[in-house]
Formats: C-alpha cells, structure tokens, sequence
C-alpha cells in the first residue's frame, strides 16, 4: 500500500506528519461531532434509567400502601405485665379482653433419678467413658441387659410405590424374639408403624416382618412411596477391609465386640487368598495368625497383608435397648426406642434421648450424680389415669428404670395453664397461647375476686405506626419529585459539548471533571415525559376517590390531612398535618387504608396508591420505550436504535478518514519525489556546466 512508501520531509525538511495530522484534525471535525451525539446521547440513556430507578422505589412505596398489614399495626396494652402481657398480630380485631384469674401456671413434666448412678461417692463413673467400661462402677450396673448381635439401621429408597420393600440382611440373620421385634423401628415419611410377625395382624398402622424367604422383607398393608427408615436387630454383622496403600497389618473394629468366627481369609488383588487363625489373650500373633483384642476390637496379623486385598469379618456387638414415650396435644402416645452399643458413653446416650422424637432433655449432674428428665413442653397431655397412671413421662426398659434409677419414681409438674378470660373458664397447654389474633403470656397467678384488680388486655390501632408507613410514603414521593424536578429545571450548558479523546489528553483529570459536570447538566431539561408523569402523579393524588369503601368524608387526599405545599418554589410536595391525619387514623383507619388501596375498574375508583401506581407504571414504560433496560439490545429502544446509527455512520467515517489520510501523504509522497527529481537535475547541470567552464 501506499501508506508504507511514505517519505516524510526527507527531502523537502517538511515536518509532513505534523502537517498531515493537522489537516485531519480538520477533516474529523464531523467524524467528532458523531462521537460527541454518541457521548450526549448515552449520558442522557443512562440519566432516564436512573430516574426509573427512583420511580421504582416509589411504586414499591406506594404498593406498601396497598398492603392491609401497613394500616392494620395494632397496640396491645395490658393493666398489669407483671401478671399478663399480649403481642396483637397486624389482623387482629380492635378489642378489650379481662382476665379474671390465672389459678395455674402451665409447667413442663419432669422427673429426678432416685439416687446415684455410681456405687461409690469418691469414685463417681466419668460421663464420657464407655459405661460397659465403668460397669463396675455403676450402682446398679449388673441390671444392663446387654444383648449380642448388633443394631442394622438404614434407608431404603422406593422408585416407586410398593407394597414390598426388602432389607440388607438375610432373613435367617434377623432377629425375630418378642423383644426385638418390640423395639424394631419402622418409619415412612414421618409415620411409625408398629412391627408384627403374624400376617393376620397386618392393618394400616403396622407392618409385617417376613422372615420366610432368602431376605427380610417388609409388608405394608397398602403401598407406600417415598423413604422406608427401618432400625432392627440381627445375629451377626459383617465388615469388608480394604487393605489401603501400603499395605497394612492392623485393622480395628468396634470396642467390645467378638468375632463370630475361628479363621479369616485373606484375597488379594491376584485372587490368591491365605487363610489366618483367629487367637486372642497373647501378645502378638504367630505365623498364619491374627490377635483379636475384644476390649479395642483391634485385628493384628502376623504380616502386613498387600494394597489391595480385601477380607470380611463376621463379629458381634454388645447392645442394649430402651425406651421413653410421651404424649402430643392430641393425648396420642409418641415412643423412641433407642438402641446403643458397649462403646456408648453416658453423655452420648443423654444426647441421643435428646435427640429422640419424645422430646424430653435430659441433664446430668455430676456433683449429685443423678440425671433429671424434663419435657420439652408444658402441659398434661395425658389425661388417661390408666395410662401408665396420667404419667407425662413414660420410662421404658431396665436401663432407664433401674440403672438409672426413674422406675417407681414420682413425676413433678406437667400441668396445664389455668385461667379466667371474658367470664370464661379455660385451660391451655402453655403459658403463651393465642386467641383471635392476640397472643397473651401469662407471668403469674392472681384472682380478681380476693383483689378486686383483673388485669385488663386492650388492643387498638396503633397510630403512630399507621402514621410512620403513611410519612414514609410521602417523604419517598416528596425525595423522588423533588429529584425529577431538579432534572427538569436543570440548566443546559451548550457551550460544553462532551470532550473528545484528544481532548481529554490535553487537560488535567479535575479539568475534565469540570467540564463533565457542565456538559452533563441538563440533560432531561423540560423533557416531556417527566413533566408528563409529573402532572400524571398529582392527577393520582389529588383527585376524588369515588369508592363505596370510602365514607364521604374521606374521599380527598386533604381530607386526612394531606395538602401540597403553598410554596410553589417546591413545586408539588406533600405537606402531612399530624394532628389530623393521626385523628383520622383513629376514627376510622379501614376508611384511610380505602382511601389508598380500594380497587375498581376506573382511575375514579381505584385509590390514591392504586392510581399512583399505574401512573408511575405507564411512566416507566414510556422510559423504557426511550432508553431501555440494562439487558435490552440496542435495537429494541428508541435511543439504542439512534446509537446503532450513529455506530454506523462513525465506522463509515472512519473508514473514510483512514482513506483520506492515506491520499495526503501520497501527495506529499509525490511531492518529495518530485523535489527529489528536481535537485538530481540541478545537480546534474551544475556538473554539466562546471566542467565546461573548466575547459
């Protein structure tokens, strides 16, 4: 190209790039007008998205006046809180309750263990050890009934609905005595069936454990779906090894458990397998041996076998089962059995019955060595004297009766709250309990008729509340027009049109800011869609509600004490009178939340914030149509679509500069050349005359 033959000044001693890049500050002239149209007009793209920003915040502020709960903030006060206190939801009536009486406090059942858990005061049991380890020091340790087998408890996934649903375990390797079956779990989705063996006793609350085939199945009366938890006791457990990388020599199962086998047989990665014996009481094993230590469940072999082989063990753990059952509200018994092995320590059985759906806590102490037992409610949930004798707490099992001594012991509290309300006698499981909205504590007991004092429950509108949400509103709509105005009477400066880059170059950074400021000023002055919904809003504010839900005398905006201001250089704001608007509050606050939600099919109709919010609605969407949204393409707004023109019409030019840039220094190429050929000719006539002058 021509551009690569350039011969700048080299003969002529002309600065031709200075000269050629001062002809196309010239030539660009136009080319930065586009680019300055372009500037001007994403700065005033972005000037309409910020006011429809704000017009956002005011229709979410006008929608909180269309919420009820906004106007319905209620009071609770109460004649004496040392005895009473109540919290009113927002929908609750406007309305006085006396409290004659409170006779009874509700309190939580609970019930303390009869004596020590340990046998001696000076060497008490450490809740955090094993307690199969510390048996002998338990007062009553030898009551444990502890079981061999172990404890399967897993989930069972159904893809489908079914009637059938299989275990893990082999149906010879269950468990089917009358206690075990007694303290199976069987739980789907939440509901807890009850285990039986005879078919004939299958129903809708049980399941029937199937022991005659290959595997243990389950038989529901009806088909489930969902999840099956099943917790059930069988003979023998079994665990795989994995020789890890390295290879290895020691592996460990649970503490106190016996193996239910004499050998172990070893394959490795090859398929070869080697078969050991199983000792136990020596201090290493022998060739072909391996040491079981029962107390560590520690596997020792006489080699370290190789990465990757794999060996199972059949063994047995120690375990014992018990129970607690409580009562829900409805009087229907709820029991957790709970099923711990001999590594269990006391604080991890206290966490489990914690953890139980009983919901009972349970609390050790150990300087008196006892452990108390505390439902985690209040109330008598179980009025049946012939269930286990109205008991809130039900101990069930050797472990919880006698080792840890609650069988025969007596329980304390479990009683309901008891009081007087409006001239009615009435009972509540809690001492908190709610009533048409209100929710009342009762704090202590107390009878009106020995003090001639009720205590007094009076709930009404809460005023200040209403007139705080209304305030927020006004001062939200007073921020944001006040900002929109300050938009429209904002002076224009033609004289600062936006800089171009070789501009800025030549001009310090607070410079350009400067100037940005001034050629940024004005850039929605007196723009026809903000006056427009401008004049849209007060339209909305000011006009006649005509609504049946709005009494007469509610119908204006004025009307609750809302004006505009009479200074016309705020042009527009709303001016709250608090005195009148909180009477109006008072009067009637269904009227003053018409008055700004009511509904209907025409502008007349709806109220004030209804009317507000379609406006501010049609406000944004004429914005949108203008300037767009973050996400929208350029082709879908009005300003985007100019700019997707000015884009082109800036590439065309700059296509066009490139090409007349190029012709210049062709010019000034050929005039080099031209200057060149010149002087060679002069040269070469000097020489031809210097010689002939010569002769």
């Amino acid at each position: 190209m021509d551009v690569n033959m350039r011969i700048s000044g080299l003969v002529s001693g002309i600065d031709v790039d200075q000269m050629v890049k001062d002809l196309m500050k010239a030539e660009r002239i136009p080319l930065n007008k586009l680019y300055q149209q372009k500037q001007y007009l994403e700065w005033q793209r972005d000037a309409y998205r910020e006011v429809n920003s704000l017009l956002l915040s005011l229709r979410d502020a006008a929608l909180n006046l269309r919420l009820s709960q906004t106007f319905k903030g209620r009071k609770v006060t109460s004649s004496n809180e040392n005895l009473v206190t109540a919290t009113a939801a927002a929908g609750a009536s406007s309305i006085s309750y006396t409290i004659q009486k409170v006779s009874q406090l509700a309190s939580a059942a609970y019930k303390i263990s009869a004596g020590s858990l340990s046998k001696s005061a000076s060497q008490k049991i450490d809740p955090a050890k094993s307690l199969y380890a510390q048996m002998d020091l338990l007062a009553n340790g030898d009551k444990i009934d502890w079981k061999m087998g172990g404890y399967v408890k897993e989930t069972i996934s159904l893809a489908s609905p079914a009637n059938t649903v299989e275990l893990s375990h082999l149906a010879g390797n269950v468990k089917w005595d009358a206690e075990s079956i007694e303290n199976m779990e069987i739980i789907v989705n939440g509901k807890t069936y009850r285990v039986v063996t005879d078919p004939g006793q299958l129903n809708d609350q049980t399941v029937y454990l199937d022991l005659s085939g290959e595997k243990a199945k389950l038989q529901f009366n009806t088909a489930i779906q969902g999840s099956v938890q099943a917790g059930y006791f069988v003979n023998e457990l079994k665990k795989e090894f994995t020789v890890p990388q390295g290879g290895g020599s020691v592996f460990s199962l649970s503490p106190y458990t016996e193996l239910t086998g004499n050998v172990i047989t070893v394959r490795d990665k090859d398929g070869n397998e080697k078969t050991f014996t199983v000792v136990t009481g020596k201090d290493a094993p022998d060739a072909g041996e391996v040491l079981f230590d029962s107390a560590t469940g520690r596997l020792t072999f006489s080699e370290s076998l190789a990465e990757g082989s794999v060996f199972s063990v059949g063994y047995q753990t120690r375990y014992f089962s018990f129970g607690i059952q409580t009562y829900n509200e409805q009087g229907e018994a709820v029991k957790d059995i709970i099923t711990v092995d001999a590594s269990a320590s006391l604080n991890v059985i206290i966490s489990e019955i914690n953890k139980s759906s009983a919901g009972v806590v349970a609390v050790y102490d150990s300087f008196t060595d006892q452990i108390t037992l505390t439902r985690a409610k209040t109330g008598n949930f179980n009025n049946n004297p012939a269930e286990y004798g109205g008991q809130e707490i039900v101990t069930i099992g050797a472990f919880l009766n006698d080792v840890l001594q609650f069988g025969g012991v007596p329980e304390y509290g479990g009683e309901n709250a008891k009081f007087m309300i409006n001239g009615l006698e009435t009972e509540r499981f809690a001492n908190s309990f709610t009533i048409d909205g209100v929710t009342f504590t009762l704090k202590g007991t107390f009878d009106a008729a020995q003090t001639g004092s009720p205590v007094t429950i009076s709930v009404t509108t809460d005023v200040d509340a209403v007139y705080e949400n209304i305030k927020a509103f006004v001062d939200k709509y007073n921020e944001i027009i006040t900002k929109i105005n300050a938009k429209l009477l904002e002076k224009r400066y033609r004289d600062f049109p936006p800089l171009t880059d070789e501009q800025k170059k030549e001009m310090k950074e607070q410079e350009i800011q400067l100037w940005e400021e001034k050629a940024k000023s004005g850039l929605l002055r007196s723009d026809p869609i903000l006056s427009g919904a401008l004049n849209s809003f007060r339209l909305a504010l000011y006009g006649k509600v005509e609504n049946a839900s709005v009494p007469e005398e509610y119908k204006f905006l004025f009307n609750i004490g809302i004006t505009t201001s009479t200074d016309y250089s705020e042009r527009g704001i709303l001016v709250i009178d608090e005195k009148k608007l909180k009477e109006a509050i008072e009067k009637n606050p269904d009227a003053v939340y018409n008055l700004f939600a009511a509904t209907g099919q025409t502008d007349s109709e709806k109220g004030i914030a209804q009317r507000l919010t379609d406006s501010v609605d049609r406000a944004m969407n004429a914005i949108y149509e203008k300037a767009g949204k973050a996400y929208w393409t350029e082709d879908q707004y009005t300003i985007g679509r100019i700019l997707d023109d000015l884009n082109d019409r800036i590439d065309r030019f700059e296509d066009r500069m490139m090409k007349i840039e190029a012709r210049y220094y062709r010019q000034f190429t050929a005039m080099e050349q031209a200057i060149l050929r010149s002087n060679q000719q002069s040269m070469y006539l000097m020489q031809m005359f210097g010689g002939y002058f010569a002769q």
